[in-house]
This record gives C-alpha cells, sequence and structure tokens, in this order.
C-alpha cells in the first residue's frame, strides 16, 4: 500500500517536458524573410525610375534612328554605283558611235584615193588626175567639217604660240614684222582643243632680225 503512495508522490513530482519543432520555426522565418525582401519597395524616388525609363526609350530610338541611316546609305551607295555604271556604259557607247561615223565618212576619201591611183596607172591626163585629187580632199575637208574639226587659220595672222609652230624666219617690211607670211603645213583643233599647230614661216623686221642675230 505504501509503495503504490510513493510511486504516485513520485509522478507526481516529476515534471513534464515538452518538446518544441525548432525546424517548423525556421522554415517559417525564412518564409517571411523572402516575403519580406521580395514585397521591399524600390528606394528610387519615381521621378529617377521615370528618368532612367525615358533614357532607354531615347536609345532604342537612337539604335533604331542609325538602323535606318545605314539601311539609307547602303541602297543610296547603291543607286549611285548602278547609275555611274550606266552613265559610263552610255559615254562609251556614245564615244563608239561617234568613232564609226567618222571612220564612215573617211571611207569614200579612201575610195577616191584609189580611184586617182587607178587613174594614173591607166594613163589619164594631168588635168583628170588634179581634178580627181582635188575631189579627194574636198570629200576629206567635208568629213573633217562634219566631226567639228577645223584648220587653224595661219597666213596674214599674227603668230600665235599657241596656234603655230615657227619654223623659219624671214626678213620682211615693218608692217610685216612678226605675222605669218607662209604655212608648210596646215592645224587643226576641236572647239578650243588644239589637234596640232600649223607649222609656218614667220616675217621679221630688218632690223629686229639683225638685234636677235647680235
Amino acid at each position: 500500500m505504501r509503495d503504490r503512495k510513493r510511486e504516485g508522490a513520485e509522478q507526481e513530482e516529476t515534471p513534464e517536458v515538452r518538446v518544441t519543432d525548432r525546424r517548423r520555426i525556421y522554415l517559417d522565418d525564412q518564409g517571411e524573410q523572402t516575403n519580406t525582401e521580395v514585397e521591399q519597395p524600390s528606394l528610387k524616388p519615381s521621378y529617377v525610375e521615370e528618368l532612367e525609363a525615358r533614357t532607354k526609350a531615347a536609345e532604342r530610338q537612337v539604335q533604331e534612328v542609325q538602323s535606318r541611316f545605314d539601311q539609307l546609305r547602303q541602297q543610296l551607295q547603291r543607286e549611285t554605283d548602278e547609275t555611274r555604271q550606266r552613265l559610263n556604259r552610255a559615254a562609251d557607247e556614245r564615244a563608239a558611235a561617234d568613232k564609226g561615223r567618222f571612220i564612215a565618212s573617211l571611207l569614200p576619201v579612201v575610195d577616191d584615193l584609189y580611184r586617182a591611183i587607178q587613174a594614173g596607172e591607166d594613163g589619164a591626163d594631168r588635168d583628170s588626175l588634179l581634178e580627181g585629187i582635188k575631189r579627194t580632199a574636198n570629200s576629206f575637208e567635208n568629213a573633217l567639217a562634219n566631226a567639228s574639226v577645223e584648220s587653224v587659220p595661219a597666213v596674214g595672222e599674227d603668230f600665235n604660240p599657241e596656234l603655230h609652230e615657227a619654223v623659219d624666219t624671214a626678213e620682211v617690211d615693218s608692217e610685216l614684222d612678226g605675222k605669218v607670211i607662209e604655212e608648210y603645213s596646215r592645224g587643226f583643233r576641236i572647239g578650243d582643243k588644239l589637234l596640232r599647230p600649223a607649222r609656218v614661216k614667220v616675217g621679221r623686221a630688218a632690223n629686229q632680225a639683225r638685234q636677235a642675230s647680235e
């Protein structure tokens, strides 16, 4: 009987042991910390965020404009190259056509020369040969005129070193000093472009000639 009472007293004196699940507390604390980090508000003022957004939008616009500009520049370069090539082809074709027409205009001259040669071999008289040569020369002159080629004025003109080549001089009266008094070969030009100068004799007054010789 006493033993039972003693066991009951011991049971009453033994303190109750409580177990706490700290893993749950740790997980709960970690979840609350994560939510706090996620829900943490931005510390930047609203006007700063707005400026950043505008800056990014402006940068995108600049990139788009630059890309469009590069495309237009490449397109313009292609069109310029194509235009240049087309103009070069047209210029070459025009030059070839002009050359062909000029050569074609000289063919009758060649025909007349061969006729003159044939006439001489057949014993034609002097007057007939001379007339044939004159016709040939006229045909040649006409071909040159059609090609815008003109002769350089010489005899009676003032000596011009840009148009004339002085190959000889002769003493003349003072009024003919510096004048072209004879032409050895004709000069030709196209517009302002000199093809070849006229080879001429230039008059020199007696006193001028003596000073030059001294």
